[in-house]
């Protein structure tokens, strides 16, 4: 399936790029979320006119993302554990508890944009966790687990 893409997908192309995609991709991902469309020849004039608009477009979400990463930048989250014998968590600490955690400093991070490269923690400690604002956005914040009461 061949799409032409009308936003900067990451390991795929950028704005007005013309792909060749598995159908799949295309029909439940790409198509719905308005992040491509069918490579028609109208499609394709339409795009070349509206390019400019949406290269500026994505300017300012990049220009958003980075000043969202410079207010990020720097923050250390504590997040309180249950913990048992040997400094292990009942149970453990996942996206969610970060979210909750940015919530509490009053930063907006939404789920979705939390990376956690080895998983839930389940030990106490100092962990790194990336945040991924933008394609081309990545800060990483440091979680301390500590013992609650």
């Amino acid at each position: 399936m061949n799409v032409i893409l009308l936003d900067n997908v990451e390991n795929l192309g950028k704005i007005g790029d013309l792909v060749k995609v598995k159908p799949g991709y295309g029909r439940n991902f790409l198509l719905p979320q308005g992040k491509a469309a069918l490579a028609t020849p109208v499609n394709i004039q339409a795009i070349e006119v509206r390019r400019a608009e949406l290269e500026a477009a994505a300017a300012k979400e990049l220009a958003s993302a980075r000043k969202r990463a410079d207010a990020i930048k720097g923050i250390e989250l504590v997040i309180v554990a249950n913990a048992g014998s040997e400094d292990k968590l009942f149970g453990s600490v996942g996206p969610i508890d970060i979210e909750k955690a940015f919530e509490n400093v009053q930063v907006e991070v939404q789920r979705s944009e939390i990376r956690m490269a080895d998983g839930p923690i389940h030990s106490l400690g100092e962990f790194p966790v990336g945040i991924h604002l933008h394609p081309d956005v990545n800060v990483e914040v440091v979680v301390r687990v500590v013992a609650g009461d």
